[in-house]
């Protein structure tokens, strides 16, 4: 599968609800993600300039394509409130053929002939 076709997960963790739902709505308008779920509050315990912290988060599941990464992480960073943001891309191993039509045609505009076309390639 090309960059253009390889669907990915990106997890990007946010301080509250509200900024969840602003970076959310960004990317599902601007096409960057198919989809994004918001997770309810997890509490984060992490390292962060020489100390320990505990701290509510709440956990967006980004679904998207690999060759949108970049612009999204950028757009991402633009809007976050966080010095550092996670933004963690995970590769999706195995998908179900619809779904991942319906993924890049949300991200892409690529249509079924066009991922046949790539896989065939590959």
């Amino acid at each position: 599968m090309g960059n253009e076709t390889e669907a990915i997960v990106v997890l990007i963790s946010a301080p509250n609800r509200e900024e969840a739902s602003r970076l959310a709505e960004m990317l599902v308008g601007a096409r960057l993600a198919a989809c994004v779920q918001i997770l309810p509050e997890m509490e984060s315990v992490y390292h962060w300039k020489g100390t320990i912290h505990r701290d509510p988060e709440i956990l967006l599941l980004v679904k998207t394509a690999r060759a949108r990464f970049a612009e999204l992480e950028r757009q991402v960073r633009a809007l976050h409130s966080y010095e550092t943001p996670e933004i963690i891309a995970l590769p999706i191993v195995e998908s179900s053929a619809p779904y991942l039509a319906w993924l890049l045609e949300n991200t892409h505009g690529l249509t079924k002939a066009k991922i046949a076309q790539d896989e065939s390639e590959a």
